[in-house]
């Protein structure tokens, strides 16, 4: 049984390194659906504009006011802009935003694609002598590659001005001290190491529910159990590769 179920284990993860390898392939050579990219762009990044908004303002909020609290009570107060921007920028912005992604974006892709493959339309672009890969998986994949380190940036970004107006509202912090800090402290590498995260995490969520979909049978039930199946993979795949993501861009970047 124990046997099984690791021959199980290795054979999706030998599936999905398959799948991976040819939607680089695919997404490096001719032809290449722009349309269906531009759509894809549309219906996964800004689609998911005002939830990474809320979830930015409310990080912000959030963090500010455990931190001043905290650091109040040593006269540390003045510290807490650095603290809480370097924190959204480096950690919090591209976990969070990622794991909204998974939810959002990877059920809603598994769902689609897994809902195309019960009723046969993938076995239909087949017949027409097209690559399903190129006109599902590549679109998706590249959509979320371009979408979700911006979404991260945004949510970033967002988290600051929350976090400008609690210590504002609520520790008397002058605006300009506040925005001073947050400039002397953070630079472009913060930012971009965010981005490389969540282009590594947008990889994983967009190829496991492609995956997924194509894997999809036993009708609706089956759409919902692939949709379960990639949010809860891709988050615990998220989780444990920041660690080794964070430790590799400490040392490179610092």
């Amino acid at each position: 049984m124990i046997g099984q179920g690791l021959k199980h284990h290795f054979q999706t993860i030998g599936d999905v390194a398959m799948l991976t390898k040819s939607t680089f392939q695919a997404t490096f050579s001719a032809p290449f659906y722009w349309g269906r990219l531009f759509e894809q762009i549309v219906q996964l990044g800004i689609g998911s504009l005002s939830i990474t908004i809320v979830i930015g303002v409310v990080t912000g909020l959030v963090m500010t006011l455990q931190f001043g609290y905290g650091l109040e009570k040593f006269g540390g107060t003045l510290y807490v802009p650095a603290i809480v921007s370097l924190s959204i920028f480096r950690e919090l912005a591209p976990i969070f935003t990622s794991l909204l992604v998974a939810g959002r974006i990877g059920s809603g892709i598994s769902a689609e694609i897994g809902a195309m493959n019960v009723t046969q339309q993938v076995d239909a672009i087949r017949a027409l002598g097209t690559n399903p890969i190129r006109v599902l998986v590549v679109p998706r994949v590249v959509a979320t590659v371009i979408s979700l380190p911006l979404l991260t940036v945004l949510s970033g970004f967002m988290g600051i001005i929350g976090g400008l107006a609690i210590a504002y509202l609520e520790f008397n912090m002058p605006i300009g001290f506040y925005v001073n800090k947050v400039l002397n402290t953070i630079n472009f590498m913060d930012v971009f190491g965010g981005m490389i995260k969540c282009a590594f995490f947008a990889i994983v969520i967009s190829i496991i529910a492609c995956y997924r979909g194509f894997q999809t049978k036993e009708g609706t039930r089956g759409v919902g159990t692939a949709a379960t199946w990639v949010v809860v993979r891709a988050s615990i795949i998220i989780l444990i590769s920041d660690f080794f993501l964070s430790k590799m861009l400490l040392l490179l970047f610092g």
